[in-house]
């Protein structure tokens, strides 16, 4: 056992399947195989003017020593360098494994900022694109039947199992099977509990790399963002309302190229949030009328991740998620998409 210990101890770089031995003789145990990486996602240190105001701003080299001590604790993660000295690299089987140790790093109090998931595409011989397939097994009552497949064909998945599962009459659940592509899969799991109603089961494998299903409808819309730091004014989101939907109302703090809601047309709009309403001694007949927003687009962590394009970050604290721009100042950057 001595022995062994410090062998362990002596080996710096080893993975999941290595033999540690002291008796040269032994035969090696069959290698466990862990699947590959489907998904890279980029993690930054916080750059924006919030940085250190709701959480602990982290250094790139504490960042990095997180991020290494995830990787040798979960076997299924990878971690690389890129070419900027403050962003780094991470390569994981899914959304939900990204958003586990996003979601850690918060309640450890790191502020941090991650990018659009990018699908590990490869090529064949012949230069085709493949792109990784994923095989999805969904539980659901029988009435949810007919929403769950239009939600996963529009995604580009090919039902190939539809078959009773268990209970009768209006208790009736079926089981399908899916084959989708992996970034068919982003954003789909809490937009699955919303047509099942919370009563579907769904759970997905690694098929393989299949050749690349063609372009997936993602977000078409541009983004209305923030022109100056302040708070957020319910008068100046009123008069902005036939603009979009807003992803917060009155009284947030914001800031020059922060992300406040959804445009209705296809290019970004910079607009005033933080505009106030001046005060005069006229007033008209109309100005006791209670006027509300007609509604708030609440966004989760999960919700911002399918939502974000690749010039676009998730700003992550232990009290906030915030979606900016990754050129905040607005004559710096173009509104077309």
């Amino acid at each position: 056992k001595a022995k062994s210990a410090a062998l362990a101890e002596s080996v710096e770089t080893f993975e999941i399947g290595d033999t540690l031995t002291n008796n040269e003789s032994a035969a090696p145990l069959t290698r466990i195989s862990v699947e590959k990486p489907t998904l890279a996602m980029i993690f930054s240190v916080n750059t924006s003017p919030f940085s250190g105001k709701e959480g602990e701003a982290v250094q790139s080299r504490k960042l990095r020593e997180r991020l290494l001590r995830e990787v040798r604790q979960n076997v299924a993660l990878k971690f690389e360098e890129t070419e900027v000295p403050d962003q780094f690299r991470v390569l994981g089987r899914g959304e939900l494994q990204m958003g586990i140790l996003i979601e850690q790093m918060r309640r450890e109090n790191f502020e941090i900022m991650v990018g659009k998931p990018i699908v590990l595409t490869k090529k064949d011989e012949n230069g085709e694109v493949l792109e990784p397939i994923e095989t999805v097994v969904c539980d659901v009552p029988e009435d949810a039947v007919g929403d769950v497949s239009q939600l996963f064909q529009r995604r580009k998945g090919i039902l190939t199992k539809y078959e009773p599962f268990s209970g009768d009459g209006a208790n009736k659940r079926i089981r399908l099977e899916f084959e989708i592509p992996t970034r068919g899969l982003l954003g789909t799991r809490s937009k699955f509990l919303a047509v099942t109603k919370g009563e579907g089961l769904m759970s997905s494998e690694w098929k393989g790399d299949m050749p690349w299903k063609g372009d997936i409808a993602h977000r078409v819309n541009g983004s209305l963002i923030a022109d100056r730091q302040g708070e957020t004014v319910e008068y100046a989101l009123l008069n902005l309302e036939d603009r979009g939907i807003f992803f917060y109302g009155p009284g947030v703090p914001v800031y020059e190229g922060m992300i406040v809601g959804e445009n209705n047309k296809d290019t970004d709009l910079n607009v005033n949030v933080c505009r106030e309403k001046k005060l005069t001694n006229v007033r008209a007949a109309s100005a006791e009328i209670l006027v509300t927003l007609a509604g708030i687009r609440k966004m989760s962590l999960e919700d911002c991740i399918e939502w974000i394009d690749e010039d676009e970050w998730i700003e992550v604290t232990p009290k906030s998620i915030r979606i900016r721009k990754k050129v905040l100042a607005q004559n710096m950057r173009s509104v077309k998409r």
